[in-house]
């Protein structure tokens, strides 16, 4: 039997989310594990875009990871810098990645890269937490 949630319980299921993996995005860049810190940034705002898509769509969002995809679903209507920026972060999530890719990606992860990223998506997730607080408004 499939159970039917609202609109409102799958919005609060994503956004509640992307609160919990953005506290460990925050330990894991304290720990000093920059390649699992932005992983966890990408799946911040994966889940802050499916949030966006629910409310726009009325229904659930995509098994997707593509946070480009996923923006032009949910209808933001975002400035360029931030696509772009999109592009850049779709290279965190490497959870399913090749042994090459991802050693690839831990020698481009430094602490500086990490610190960089980590402020980029921390802004992004404030800005998409406001632009959600005037949609439940």
């Amino acid at each position: 039997m499939k159970v039917m949630i609202s609109i409102k319980e799958q919005v609060t299921y994503w956004t509640d989310g992307a609160e919990r993996d953005y506290a460990t995005m925050q330990v894991l860049l304290d720990s000093k594990r920059y390649p699992e810190s932005l992983f966890f940034g990408h799946i911040v705002l994966e889940k802050m875009l499916k949030a966006f898509v629910v409310l726009e769509t009325k229904e659930q969002p995509p098994k997707i990871h593509n946070l480009i995809i996923l923006e032009k679903m949910a209808n933001l209507n975002l400035d360029n810098d931030i696509k772009d920026y999109f592009v850049v972060a779709n290279t965190f999530n490497i959870r399913a990645r090749y042994d090459d890719y991802k050693k690839a990606f831990y020698k481009v992860c430094t602490k500086e890269y990490a610190e960089e990223n980590f402020q980029k998506i921390t802004e992004l997730y404030k800005n998409l937490c406001q632009k959600m607080a005037q949609k439940k408004s």
